[in-house]
């Protein structure tokens, strides 16, 4: 029971983060591709850091060496690659962003509630592994979508909708990572070896989005300060995840 309660809280905490975009609001656009920048980079170490110190020990500990292990997280990658494509799921965090102007507001919503799913399954088989993987992976979703869910919230007013009504068709389609959790804990108890098979996945995925999304945005910027600042915050993420190794 406390594997579900920590599993329902962490997506209900994601999906709160759908509504983060009225703060910004009162930002300058200038101002708030900087801050956002800044959010990537500590993202993208969040997300390397759960993968190399969380999930991938993880794996090999539960499956030994194997090919089964490295020939999945490839599937992870080459998952989230058809994703991107065939979704147009696209993760633009920097304002203004012309990949993201392109498809309609109901495309984004459709792509938006996919991945947004997708967060959930991978939280509810993480938290099936043990809790300690269960909080490090909520917690690079959650530093993830802030970023996301600002370029998000941008992408439906910039398509006409109201502010009220982009917060509410926003946060319904965050409501789904809460089915994709309570769909993982439930094919957990009834299917072995799971998350033997999930887990490489999740590492997959999540090298695929900090590696070919954020990385490559952090990239565009060239000024020394600025730059030092991203190297900082992503080592800073690196040193959240191994940081919580000690919970475990």
């Amino acid at each position: 029971m406390h594997i579900w309660l920590y599993t329902i809280i962490s997506v209900i905490l994601v999906s709160l983060v759908s509504l983060i975009g009225v703060f910004t609001l009162a930002l300058k656009p200038q101002r708030l591709q900087k801050i956002t920048l800044f959010l990537v980079s500590f993202a993208a170490g969040a997300l390397f850091g759960d993968t190399f110190i969380h999930l991938l020990p993880a794996s090999f500990d539960k499956s030994g060496k194997n090919l089964s292990v490295p020939l999945l997280i490839i599937l992870g990658i080459v998952f989230f690659f058809i994703l991107e494509k065939f979704l147009r799921w696209r993760h633009c965090h920097a304002q203004p962003c012309e990949a993201h102007l392109r498809p309609v507001v109901a495309m984004n919503l459709i792509g938006d509630a996919v991945h947004n799913f997708l967060d959930g399954v991978m939280i509810g088989a993480s938290f099936l592994v043990n809790p300690t993987i269960g909080i490090t992976t909520a917690l690079a979703v959650i530093l993830h979508e802030i970023p996301q869910e600002i370029g998000d919230f941008g992408i439906l007013l910039h398509g006409g909708l109201s502010v009220k009504k982009a917060l509410f068709f926003n946060f319904l389609c965050a409501l789904t990572a809460i089915a994709g959790a309570l769909i993982s804990l439930i094919i957990g108890a009834y299917v072995q070896n799971y998350t033997l098979f999930l887990l490489p996945i999740i590492a997959g995925g999540f090298l695929y989005i900090a590696g070919s999304d954020l990385i490559p945005e952090l990239q565009h910027e060239l000024k020394l300060s600025t730059s030092c600042w991203q190297l900082f915050l992503m080592l800073l993420g690196v040193g959240v995840m191994a940081l919580l190794v000690l919970f475990e």
